[in-house]
């Protein structure tokens, strides 16, 4: 019989499919003791399983590429964390197997973490799978990944881990769908890079059975488990549907009635740009900087190195706008170099142009690279700062910019709500905003943007957060200046249009969404946009916000 369960969607498309579980976790290592003469011989175990799983991680991000290439990479960092492998050893000294060391050492730091309200949950997903690796090579046995399958498949799992949503093969795996994780994720991000239909979030998800047939609907959140004759008919026909809209949707992006909605793209570092040029992205809406950071925690990099990765974005869009955010570090982004190791809730604390700003140095040699890559090109360079909390740390970013000979417009990101409450004062500073909906989201409603437990609140359809946005687009509006989103909230179609209705002037996303988006925003005029945003902000929860939109666009 035919049920229906819901999560979050977060990678759009249709996959119907036999489900196929992810392999189970590693075993906690039996807890022995050795004799002190074999401490050495077990360091040194420990010290070589580390080095292997840090070079396959980045071997990994290698093949991936992309905004997966970063996120690998910084998983191979937290394998070889200096104050980790410290503790590793010292429990070895005290008798520990290599294995068990390893498995009580990170046991140990993801209780600090957890302490700490859970900020860093999306890291505590990453570190379990880094000791899983760890532990599976000493112990001598495969680590726990995607199944072995010759015919395609929907996956099941409790979560994925980067390491394998990154180099998933999308002519076999179908889908997937994930009992934890939230919308934001990780592997939500890798998981619309590859263009795969995902759920998360789904109660139950793990206690799907073996080889039964379901139909995910990456769009909606809905996962069907037995799925009718006409409940697949209707679902694959929506899907050729949508295919046939996308292919027949090109150019800018706009409204049926010709209101222009810029469709740009959100890259993480050079090897993006190709996947952006081909969706036709009208420029970068938010190029990430951090990825040039990971490479070394101790130190950032050097301004010539900066400078070459930055050109050849810049490069990618002749005549075209890009946007750059500059470093983000702090929180779940941490570099030794520069962010606080004991603050008791980094999500609170020195993260973005907080950490810049005790960091002056820093900040100017990005900036001056990025004056230095835009020498002689025609682009449209724009540069913003993350976590803006008021007028007074606009004038600081605009002043550093000035400082540095940057030849570019100044905005700020629109990520805690104090600057949306006051986005015409922050407007006297800077010239553009940017609507970071992914911690707008998290800081408006104090819910963690990693923790699957809370992602409703994390829903970017709440009404409150529409409010937010509505109250920034309307500050822009009046000082004659533009807002964008580059949230994840606008790789959703139906969003949108709702978004456009709010008078957002821009939409940047990961560079699969965007046909999605241009197709359904050329459906409705401005007019029928503002009248959906109005009926999503009239209602009382996201869900009913997404139901009302919908109704207005559809002419119910």
């Amino acid at each position: 019989m035919e049920t229906t369960l819901r999560g979050v969607g977060v990678s759009h498309g249709v996959a119907i499919g036999e489900v196929r579980h992810m392999g189970t976790a590693v075993l906690e290592p039996p807890a022995k003791q050795i004799p002190p003469h074999e401490a050495e011989r077990e360091q040194g175990r420990a010290g070589q399983a580390v080095g292997a799983v840090a070079a396959d991680l980045i071997a990994r991000g290698n093949l991936a590429g992309g905004e997966a290439q970063a996120v690998l990479e910084a998983q191979a960092m937290m394998a070889q964390d200096p104050e980790l492998m410290a503790d590793v050893e010292r429990r070895i000294a005290v008798g520990s197997t290599a294995e068990r060391a390893v498995y009580d050492a990170f046991a140990a730091y993801r209780a600090l973490l957890a302490g700490a309200g859970e900020y860093l949950a999306g890291r505590v997903a990453d570190l379990d799978d880094v000791r899983n690796r760890i532990v599976a090579r000493l112990l001598g046995v495969p680590m726990p990944g995607v199944p072995d399958s010759d015919e395609p498949y929907v996956l099941i799992a409790r979560d994925l881990a980067p390491a394998d949503t990154a180099l998933l093969d999308p002519a076999l795996v179908l889908g997937f769908v994930t009992e934890k994780g939230g919308p934001t994720s990780h592997s939500a991000i890798l998981a619309r890079a590859l263009g795969v239909p995902a759920v998360v979030a789904l109660p139950g998800a793990t206690e799907l059975a073996e080889g039964t047939v379901i139909a995910v609907d990456g769009s909606t959140g809905e996962v069907f488990v037995h799925p009718s004759a006409d409940k697949r008919a209707e679902l694959e026909k929506a899907a050729a549907e949508r295919k046939a809209a996308l292919a027949a949707s090109t150019g800018p992006g706009s409204t049926s009635d010709g209101h222009g909605v810029p469709l740009l793209a959100n890259v993480g570092g050079p090897g993006d740009v190709a996947a952006a040029v081909a969706a036709g992205a009208e420029g970068v809406g938010l190029f990430r900087t951090e990825f040039l950071f990971l490479d070394d925690s101790k130190k950032a990099p050097s301004e010539g190195k900066q400078v070459e990765a930055y050109r050849k974005v810049l490069e990618a869009f002749p005549e075209g706008r890009v946007v750059v955010r500059v470093l983000d570090a702090g929180a779940d982004k941490p570099l030794d170099f520069l962010t606080p190791a004991d603050e008791p809730n980094p999500a609170l604390g020195v993260r973005g142009l907080r950490t810049l700003l005790d960091h002056p140095e820093v900040l100017r040699n990005q900036l001056t690279a990025l004056a230095r890559a835009a020498e002689g090109l025609p682009v449209h360079l724009e540069v913003m700062a993350p976590m803006v909390a008021d007028r007074k740390d606009a004038k600081a970013f605009a002043d550093a910019c000035r400082a540095a000979g940057l030849q570019a417009k100044f905005g700020a990101m629109v990520e805690i709500p104090s600057a949306a409450l006051r986005a015409r004062s922050i407007l006297q500073e800077v010239e553009f905003l940017s609507l970071g909906t992914n911690d707008l989201a998290q800081y408006t409603f104090a819910a963690d943007r990693q923790v699957g437990a809370v992602s409703r609140l994390q829903d970017p359809w709440q009404p409150a957060l529409l409010d937010l946005v509505a109250l920034a687009a309307e500050a822009a509006k009046a000082e004659g200046k533009s807002c964008g989103v580059c949230g994840e909230a606008a790789s959703d179609p139906l969003l949108a249009c709702v978004l456009t209705g709010l008078g957002v002037t821009s939409l940047s996303m990961g560079s699969a969404s965007i046909a999605y988006v241009r197709a359904t925003l050329a459906k409705y005029t401005l007019a029928q946009c503002k009248r959906a945003a109005a009926a999503a902000r009239a209602a009382d929860n996201a869900e009913d916000a997404r139901t009302a939109a919908r109704a207005v666009l559809s002419g119910e």
